[in-house]
């Protein structure tokens, strides 16, 4: 009914949602659909009362295709959100967050180059060349959005600094970027843990005094341009 909030899939017609015990229900018609885009919106409308989420599950992800809910409600809280969006204290508001989550990026970034360089642990006179890999996997790693296993919070500081430079040489220091690999299960897997093997052998070649000439060319300097 459409006075109950519910989880539905798209359904064929463009005006017909799937329940998620697969009955079919007719979008009312004085119902329309906010498209994704807007959490703030999204947020107010689902709170305001009945609506139906739509959402499209692609193996285990799953992918908003937007909110069905009464036009007039949309309308009503899109002005509501504009006006607020326009006005002085807002827009404090929003730069005073925009410089705390700066901030808190930056704090990050810091704490997150000083684990790599911990984890790298490379002896005294390679000192030059862990501060310049560690730079570089932070850099690749740490941005916001960046995907990685640096933004993970579900493991430690120091897992993600280990996983992060190892993912940073599977791509500089490797040719897995330019491999075929069979499309078998688990081959994929199988290399990557082939090639981690060899990128923690290189590593710990730096972390034994003597045994690497500071001068000395390696795949590491390479890709950093050292």
């Amino acid at each position: 009914m459409p006075t109950e909030t519910r989880e539905v899939r798209p359904s064929s017609h463009p005006r017909e949602v799937i329940t998620a015990d697969g009955a079919r229900l007719a979008v009312p018609d004085h119902w329309d659909l906010l498209l994704p885009g807007d959490p703030a919106l999204s947020r107010r409308i689902k709170k305001d009362g009945p609506s139906w989420t739509m959402i499209e599950m692609k193996g285990r992800k799953r992918f908003s295709r937007g909110i069905w809910a009464p036009a007039e409600r949309i309308a009503v809280l899109e002005d509501e959100l504009r006006l607020e969006r326009q006005s002085p204290a807002y827009v404090k508001k929003l730069e005073a967050g925009r410089a705390r989550r700066e901030r808190e990026h930056q704090i990050y970034a810091a704490e997150f180059e000083a684990a790599v360089f911990k984890f790298l642990d490379f002896a005294p006179e390679h000192a030059d060349l862990a501060i310049a890999l560690s730079n570089a996997v932070s850099d690749h790693a740490v941005p916001v959005g960046s995907g990685t296993v640096a933004r993970t919070q579900s493991i430690p500081i120091e897992q993600r600094a280990e996983a992060a430079v190892i993912a940073w040489m599977r791509h500089q220091t490797t040719a897995y970027d330019h491999m075929t690999i069979p499309r078998e299960k688990g081959k994929r897997r199988e290399v990557r843990r082939m090639l981690a093997s060899r990128s923690r052998e290189l590593l710990q070649r730096y972390r034994v005094s003597g045994l690497v000439e500071k001068d000395q060319s390696c795949l590491l300097k390479e890709s950093l341009g050292l």
